[in-house]
């Protein structure tokens, strides 16, 4: 018979309406029932998985398969989603796993007072994504034409490149000047700001160069006004986009207290 391991999503603030309203229905990775581990005034939500996907050697295998990958981190999102709608959450970092629930247990016992500091940290807060993009498509003048008496196509080559790379840089100027305008307006609203890895490729969604991808950790009271400033900060600069993204379970400012996959699977 496969060995089954604990799936940890999140250290929450257990509050009635969790395992009353929350956890009612509430499927989580491989289609699992989510339950509550409680250990004094913390408790974390789990389910089990199999170890024949969750072992050490079977995660290290997943890695390879994106379609695993993807199915289990929305399935990871969803939960941790709905349990933020209900009460503090500390999200754990995807494929957590342990060997069981008594684990989990232990985890929380000997983390909870740093567990208990950081949700009285997190409490009434949720994430704001800040992204800026430098933008050349639609915004530069148009290349100025050779003159009549100039037909060398090489120099009209050159032309417009220099033509590119000028408003490439201006772009990339204005997006600067937002991402500090930005900051400007938002301080004294968000109370953290994390910086991430500006994102490329397919994760680069829209049009434009993402040079700014920051996260803020804002009081859900004031998440509006911070919308509204964000949005508003690059106004009036040409080449620049601004996307703000959320309210969201602040995971760029939950520091995971438990090790992660692969390592959470071998502990004793």
């Amino acid at each position: 018979m496969d060995d089954q391991l604990s799936y940890a999503y999140a250290v929450v603030r257990p509050v009635p309406s969790l395992e009353r309203d929350a956890l009612h229905g509430l499927r989580g990775v491989a289609d699992a029932p989510v339950a509550l581990v409680h250990r004094g005034e913390v408790a974390a939500a789990v389910s089990p998985v199999s170890g024949s996907d969750f072992s050490e050697d079977a995660l290290k295998a997943h890695l390879e398969d994106l379609d695993w990958l993807e199915s289990v981190a929305r399935a990871h999102h969803l939960v941790v989603e709905t349990l933020g709608a209900y009460t503090t959450v500390l999200p754990l970092r995807l494929a957590t796993v342990y060997l069981d629930d008594d684990r989990v247990g232990d985890m929380l016992g000997e983390r909870e007072p740093s567990l208990d500091a950081l949700l009285d940290r997190l409490a009434d807060h949720v994430e704001w994504g800040v992204k800026v993009y430098a933008d050349t498509t639609g915004t530069a003048p148009p290349s100025p034409d050779p003159p009549a008496e100039e037909p060398d196509p090489g120099r009209a080559y050159l032309r417009r490149r220099r033509h590119q790379r000028r408003a490439r840089e201006d772009a990339w100027s204005s997006a600067a000047e937002a991402v500090r305008r930005v900051e400007d307006q938002v301080t004294g609203i968000a109370v953290a700001h994390a910086r991430h890895r500006p994102q490329q490729g397919p994760l680069a969604a829209g049009s434009g160069e993402n040079v700014a991808n920051d996260a803020y950790l804002v009081p859900r009271r004031r998440a509006e006004e911070f919308q509204d400033r964000a949005l508003h900060a690059a106004d009036g600069l040409d080449g620049v986009r601004v996307e703000v993204t959320g309210p969201w379970v602040p995971y760029s400012f939950a520091e995971a207290p438990a090790p992660g996959a692969p390592e959470g699977a071998r502990q004793r």
